[in-house]
């Protein structure tokens, strides 16, 4: 298998077409890490959520990590790794327009409601508004895999 370092480009291909990853986020040295849907947007990931830990720890310390993955076998895949800043979108006149940006970004993407609904349906007893923000992107590294002769060599060795 073959590793190679992706562009800036091929990074942000990936995260325009897949929309799914892994974001992680830091309380008191606790790491915490939870699936979630994006839009990609130039610099920005935009997402939406219910309140709950998540929320409660992006607040606390903005500094996030997200971490997507397309993987077509052991040896063909790619993984973009981000590190960035949450940024809540909060309903009020002063990012009315944020907000309305974000959903329009979202929308277009299948299924971007789902965690947080999911979520909303184990709280029956509370009410929490629903959460828009973003993650503004401040470094982003990716790198790809594919197989060589090697690893085919390699592999007939193995499974015959």
């Amino acid at each position: 298998m073959l590793v190679t370092q992706m562009t800036t480009e091929e990074c942000r291909e990936l995260l325009a077409r897949t929309g799914f990853g892994h974001l992680g986020c830091t309380r008191n040295n606790e790491p915490y890490v939870v699936p979630t849907y994006f839009a990609y947007e130039t610099d920005y990931l935009y997402g939406f959520s219910m309140f709950g830990r998540k929320i409660e720890w992006m607040r606390a310390n903005p500094k996030v990590s997200i971490e997507v993955d397309e993987v077509a076998s052991h040896s063909s895949w790619a993984s973009v790794i981000i590190n960035g800043l949450y940024q809540e979108l909060t309903n009020t006149p002063q990012h009315s327009s944020e907000r309305r940006h974000a959903y329009s970004v979202l929308e277009k993407r299948a299924l971007w409601w789902q965690t947080a609904e999911a979520a909303k349906e184990l709280r029956t007893t509370q009410h929490f508004p629903p959460i828009f923000y973003r993650i503004h992107i401040q470094a982003m590294t990716g790198h790809r895999a594919a197989p060589d002769d090697q690893t085919s060599d390699y592999s007939k060795d193995i499974y015959g």
